[in-house]
């Protein structure tokens, strides 16, 4: 039962974590270019993208993704 996260990068990572994250790496223009959302456009803050993500599905997978993206991009950089 281990093993069926064993591929997941998410797993055990928290939504705040994510949004955290991913502002560091992008911050909030950026951010919201990549994904048009109204709460990374318009007065941004961790809490009303939690929020609005934990309500949204469609807006949290492509948050997600995007974290996943960055993932791959430092673990590129990093060799």
């Amino acid at each position: 039962m281990a093993d069926t996260q064993a591929n997941n990068p998410l797993h055990g990572i928290t939504l705040e974590r994510i949004v955290t994250e991913l502002e560091a790496y992008y911050g909030w223009a950026q951010l919201g270019q990549a994904v048009s959302i109204r709460c990374f456009t318009h007065d941004p803050s961790i809490a009303s993208s939690l929020k609005f993500l934990r309500r949204t599905p469609w807006a949290r997978e492509q948050v997600e993704a995007l974290y996943v993206d960055m993932l791959r991009d430092q673990n590129t950089s990093d060799r």
